[in-house]
Order: structure tokens, then C-alpha cells, then sequence
């Protein structure tokens, strides 16, 4: 049975159709078939002229759900766009990034080869990530339904004009206050704007909702982790005629009379990403921020007592100094 493996790319950008076309022939050279979309394709070939390698049309050759894999070619924002195609399907995005931090991304672009070898040998493994539910309100009356990946976020419409808002956590008003915005996001968005925005980062596995406020006058106006079964709501205030908007991942916008009401939930319909290392969130973080972490020595040697670490009963102060061990070999050393 053919393996197919959709690649989607910004064919706006040079670097990003060069790699889309390797990419395609890397897949093809690896036993695999590239699917591409027709305007990918007319786009590519426009570019480069004919494709030295077959490939099949989505939609046209094979149906989404005939797809095993989505190869994504670009930035967060490319991904996405890319996981409004695949919501609601059971197949998986997996990221080369070719843009600046690219915290969804699983690779680089220098390993592109790579990752086409760790596909074709089915060397990933599958992650789920929490998306949420952004449902409009305007005078009791649902106007708009969306759904977020990253973020709700619900900003000034005009620069001159900050927004009144109040904030909601499951039914009971929390805060009101005049801000620039508010982020409502998920773990995976909690590194995106509302980690700009000043909100905590969150361990993508932990399942929670974030709130962060943007530029808030108020005394009280602390980022928020609640818990992912609350109902989140924003409304913007009369008190004012500041008009409001709302971005769903940036990509998705509604227009925010004074009076309109946002109300977030967690979705039943996650987003699928395909992991080709088991590399902890911890190191993506040290190394998409290039945190400096000079000088760590790791955790303690484990004992001799059959790999474990060997119990020390606690032993009375004598009153002497107590440098650690590790100080007392490096002292030695540099001597």
C-alpha cells in the first residue's frame, strides 16, 4: 500500500519552494508519494519549470484522510495554516522550520533529509495538542464560532484607544480594567503572544487555559493558569465606544462592538503533531530562546549500591563550615 505524505510550503518565499522541491524528491527517492495541492504545484512549476518527480494532487489524486503524514515547510504561522486543513482528521503536521524560533516545528531545515529518512522508516511518534473553542456574543446573540490552536486573543481595534473590558471564570466576574488586549491561550500558545504579553510558559502536556492581560491599568492584572474545564469570557464595556477585535491564531478576526461577549472553552478536537525525538521541552526551550546555561553540573551521580543512590542518614551539625563536596575537588584543581 502507497504511503503518502502531503507537503505544504509558503510558495511565496524562495527558500521555502527550494525545499518543498527537495522535499518532494527526498520522499519520492525514500519509497514514499508527495502530494502536493494544485496550486502548489502550479506555483512550483511555474517556478522551476517541470517536476522531475511525480507527484499527486490532493483532492484531486487522494482524499485528505488517504494521507499519512503532513510535511509543513515554514514558520508557526505556515503550521498554522496548515492545521486548519487537518483538524478534525486524524492526521498528524510535522514541522521543518525555515523561520525564526518555530516552536512547533519538530526540525531545521539543515536536517531535512533527515527527517524524511526517520518518516519513511515510521520513526515518530504522534503528540495531541490541546485547541480551544472561541464562541462571539452581541446583545445575547451568537454571531461567530471559531477555534484557536495558539490563542483568543481580543485587542484595541483603534491605537489611540484602549479597550474596558471584564474578565469571566466559570460564570463569576473576576477583574475589570482599561488594557491594550488579552490573550486567552493554550500550553502550546503559552510561548507564543501571550508569552510576549508576559504570560508564563507552559509545559505543553500540562492541560490548562492561560489568560494574559496586554498593558492593563490595573493593580491587579496578573497572567492566569485555570483550570481546562473552566469557561473563560471577556466582555468589552459600555462605559466607553472603544471597539474591540478578536484574532483566533492571528489568522481569524471578528469585530468587537462595545457590549460584545467572548466566551473560550477547551475543544473536543485536538491537533495532531508528529515528534521525531523524544528531546524534553525543557531543551526545545534552551535551545528556540538559546537560554545561557553555563556552568550546570547535572544531577548527582548515582552510588555503586546496584545504580542507585545510596542512603546517608542525616549527620549533626558540628558547627564547621559545610562545602560541598564538588566545591572541595574543584578548589583542589585550580590549585
Amino acid at each position: 500500500m502507497n504511503r503518502r505524505v502531503l507537503v505544504l510550503a509558503h510558495t511565496g518565499r524562495e527558500e521555502s519552494m527550494i525545499a518543498a522541491r527537495e522535499a518532494c524528491a527526498q520522499l519520492h527517492g525514500s519509497g514514499l508519494v508527495p502530494v502536493m495541492t494544485a496550486q502548489q504545484q502550479k506555483d512550483l512549476e511555474s517556478h522551476f519549470g517541470s517536476l522531475d518527480h511525480p507527484t499527486e494532487i490532493l483532492e484531486t489524486d487522494v482524499a485528505l484522510a488517504d494521507v499519512e503524514l503532513v510535511m509543513v515547510l515554514g514558520g508557526d504561522g505556515t503550521i498554522l495554516r496548515a492545521a486548519e486543513l487537518v483538524r478534525g482528521i486524524d492526521v498528524p503536521l510535522l514541522g521543518v522550520n525555515l523561520g525564526h524560533v518555530g516552536f512547533l516545528a519538530e526540525s531545521e531545515r539543515a536536517d531535512l533529509a533527515q527527517t524524511v529518512q526517520w518518516v519513511a522508516s515510521r520513526s515518530y511518534s504522534v503528540e495531541e495538542r490541546m485547541t480551544i473553542d472561541v464562541t462571539v456574543w452581541i446583545q445575547g446573540r451568537k454571531v461567530a464560532h471559531s477555534w484557536a490552536l495558539n490563542e483568543a486573543a481580543i485587542e484595541k481595534a483603534s491605537r489611540e484607544r484602549m479597550i474596558e473590558i471584564v474578565t469571566e471564570v466559570d460564570g463569576k466576574p473576576l477583574t475589570s480594567y482599561g488594557c491594550d488586549g488579552i490573550v486567552l491561550a493554550t500550553p502550546t500558545g503559552s510561548t507564543a503572544y501571550a508569552f510576549s504579553a508576559g504570560g508564563p510558559v507552559v509545559w505543553p502536556e500540562v492541560e490548562a487555559l492561560l489568560i494574559a492581560p496586554i498593558s492593563a491599568h490595573a493593580l491587579f492584572a496578573r497572567p492566569l493558569v485555570v483550570s481546562p474545564h473552566s469557561r473563560l469570557a471577556v466582555e468589552i464595556l459600555t462605559r466607553t465606544d472603544a471597539q474591540g477585535v478578536l484574532w483566533c491564531d492571528g489568522r481569524r478576526s471578528v469585530d468587537l462592538p462595545p457590549g460584545a461577549r467572548v466566551e473560550v472553552t477547551r475543544s473536543a478536537q485536538p491537533v495532531q503533531l508528529a515528534r521525531i525525538s523524544a528531546t524534553p521541552f525543557s531543551a526545545r526551550l534552551v535551545r528556540k530562546f538559546e537560554l545561557p546555561i553555563h556552568g550546570w553540573r547535572g544531577p548527582a551521580p548515582l552510588g555503586t549500591n546496584g545504580g542507585q543512590v545510596k542512603e546517608v542518614p542525616p549527620q549533626p551539625w558540628s558547627g564547621k563550615s559545610l562545602t560541598p563536596r564538588w566545591a572541595e575537588t574543584r578548589k583542589e584543581s585550580d590549585e
